[in-house]
This record gives C-alpha cells, structure tokens and sequence, in this order.
C-alpha cells in the first residue's frame, strides 16, 4: 500500500487502483455531498443512498477524473448532482418522497424560528436546479468556477443561474425583509 501524500500522490495511487488513496480523497467529500444531496431530493433516507451510489460510480468511473487533489470535491459533487438528478427522475419518486420535518434542534427564540422555517419554505418553492445553483455556491462556498464543474454548465452560465435563483427566492423572503427594515 502506497503512502498517502497531501499533494497529487494521492490521486495518481487513486488512479493506480490503491482504494486507501481514494478514501483519502472522497473522505472530506462525504458531508459535502450529503447535504447537496438533501437538499436536492429533500430526503435524508434517500441522499444517503445517492451519496452511497455516486461513491461507487466515482470509484469505477476514477479514470475520467482529470484534475488534481483540489479539483476531486467538485468533480464528484458534479457526479452527486447527477445522481440526483436520476433519482427524482425515478416514476415512484412523487409517489414515495416525504420530506423530512425542519429540525427543531438549536433555535432559541420564537422569531428565529419562524425566520428559519420562511427561509425553508421559499428554498423549498425552488426547482431543483435553483436550490443546487444556490447551495452549490452560497453554502458549501465553493468559488464560482467549481459551483460550475457542480452545475454541470460553463461558468457564465453558472453566475446567471445562480443570480437567477436568487432572485426567484426573494418574494418568498419579502415580508421578513420588509420587517427588518
């Protein structure tokens, strides 16, 4: 087994087959996938499944991955999203997907609460792309090009979609905005 570096070592052992070097770079991907993933199909059950599945094609599809240490996380976050993408396609997802309750755990006043559960409801009216556009870039703060490589869509188009998403998230959010002022 080869020594894990903290530089490319890593991923060309990755590439030579070594799975101790590819957990080394999927390892810090892990709970950056899962919340794409809830956040796109709004399911805990199911984005751990999805991440599950998105590992194991990155592991058999490891010989496309062209790029460095750095560049692996939005690469398989890329693959995540399409395996989200898949999924909600899936004719039983309607039928079978509830979404989980907001957790209640951490709010301390009864206004954060309900700021918490508005800022909930207007991500939830989002389509799916929207609340990966805006996850993608605003919570995992990934700079605008990897949000890219994650949307899956050149780099212009990715600034649009996420101002576009913001935008459309707003009316949902006006009436707090109109209180703090």
């Amino acid at each position: 087994m080869a020594v894990l570096s903290v530089e490319d070592g890593t991923v060309r052992d990755a590439l030579a087959g070594d799975a101790a070097a590819f957990d080394a770079l999927l390892a810090p991907q892990l709970g950056p996938a899962f919340r794409l993933a809830t956040v796109m199909l709004r399911d805990r059950t199911e984005a751990e499944d999805v991440v599950q599945e998105a590992a194991l094609k990155a592991w058999s599809r490891l010989r496309q991955f062209r790029g460095d240490r750095r560049s692996f996380g939005p690469w398989f976050l890329s693959v995540v999203a399409s395996e989200c993408r898949m999924a909600r396609r899936r004719p039983w997802w309607s039928v079978v997907r509830t979404p989980d309750p907001p957790e209640a755990a951490g709010r301390s006043t009864e206004d954060l609460a309900v700021g918490r559960l508005d800022l909930w409801r207007a991500i939830d009216a989002l389509d799916a792309d929207d609340r990966l556009a805006l996850f993608a870039y605003y919570y995992l703060d990934l700079p605008l090009e990897e949000a890219a490589r994650v949307l899956g869509v050149p780099l212009g188009t990715a600034k649009s979609r996420i101002y576009r998403a913001a935008r459309r998230l707003r009316p949902g959010l006006a009436l707090e905005e109109a209180i703090d002022r």
